[in-house]
């Protein structure tokens, strides 16, 4: 966690270093403005849900833009997260005569910095492309009830233990690319159309793409 929390302090760093550089390097004035903006999206990748989060940037060229955002995906469970658990489950309805049933997720909270290129088409119309690079908390989320009753908790008394693949939470880096169309319905207030690709370096690397929309501010 330490080695990963440097390594974006880091990129932080260079990402300022960029951005300090573009803006030396910008044929007019910085624009100094900046957004923020609460993002709905699909996710899909291993399994279909949905993300949630929130994103703010600042302006430090003229089509230069740094940016950080927070989100939420709901469920990133591949295939052998349910499939280790309905071994469980199985075993569970030999060693005792009640219903088993099991829920299965792997939902991810992540952040991340990064720079954004913006390629103005008009007073309103704004495409741009970004990078950028983060943390993601991958959470095993995995429940098991017998006759109704959770027993995850105390699942142990059965003879089973839950190992690190059905349980806990880990923290990996995530890559983070994309692009987007940012629409303005006022001087202030926007619509940002957008899509998001990302790769999830877990112990098996998976794909968490987000397509969907916010609604923001600039400031």
């Amino acid at each position: 966690m330490k080695s990963m929390i440097a390594k974006l302090g880091g990129i932080c760093g260079a990402l300022l270093l960029m951005a300090g550089s573009a803006q030396a390097q910008g044929s007019g004035a910085t624009d100094t403005t900046g957004y923020i903006e609460a993002v709905a999206q699909s996710a899909f990748g291993n399994v279909t849900s949905q993300s949630f989060g929130v994103e703010g940037g600042y302006n430090v060229a003229p089509r230069v833009r740094i940016f950080a955002e927070i989100g939420l995906a709901r469920d990133t469970a591949p295939t052998g997260l349910g499939q280790s658990a309905q071994l469980i489950a199985g075993y569970l309805t030999q060693v005792q005569p009640a219903t088993v049933a099991y829920k299965v997720a792997q939902p991810v909270r992540f952040a991340g910095v990064g720079i954004k290129y913006v390629f103005p088409q008009s007073a309103t119309i704004e495409p741009y492309v970004l990078g950028g690079f983060g943390l993601a908390n991958v959470k095993r989320d995995v429940s098991f009830k017998i006759a109704g009753a959770d027993v995850t908790s105390n699942i142990g008394q059965y003879g089973v233990a839950l190992g690190q693949d059905l349980s806990g939470s880990v923290n990996k880096g995530m890559l983070t690319l994309g692009g987007g169309v940012m629409w303005s319905l006022t001087k202030s207030a926007f619509i940002d159309f957008q899509y998001r690709f990302g790769r999830v370096f877990d112990e098996t690397p998976f794909n968490l793409n987000r397509a969907g929309g916010g609604v923001g501010v600039r400031f």
